[in-house]
């Protein structure tokens, strides 16, 4: 049976951005590929809401872009974290770690909290 795949869900789109980018500077469609390899197709990510979230980024200072050649030797725009962007990485990769922990505590939970 085949996976169901998984909406992005509101306010991770940056921290999933930030992730892909953390390994090395990549345009549009190599983050969209990116996402899709680590999470085996699961992730439902359209080009539609990337690139609204690129420029975001971009203007608050978490990535910097400049054009070069894909490896169709196209041209695109290569994003690359900040320092700003790997701070902002860190903090929320901490917080959703939490997060993650305390939903998975609360829905593992046998019974009510006395």
């Amino acid at each position: 049976m085949a996976a169901q795949e998984v909406e992005v869900l509101q306010g991770t789109l940056d921290l999933l951005v930030l992730k892909a980018l953390s390994w090395e500077p990549m345009h549009g469609y190599n983050i969209l590929d990116w996402l899709r390899q680590a999470t085996q197709n699961e992730l439902r990510l359209e080009d539609a809401a990337l690139y609204p979230a690129l420029h975001r980024m971009e203007a608050r200072g978490l990535i910097a872009s400049e054009w070069g050649l894909s490896e169709n030797n196209r041209r695109a725009k290569y994003y690359r974290l900040t320092a700003a962007g790997r701070r902002e990485l860190r903090a929320e990769a901490t917080s959703w770690r939490r997060y993650v922990g305390l939903m998975a505590r609360v829905l593992d939970a046998a019974q009510q909290p006395s």
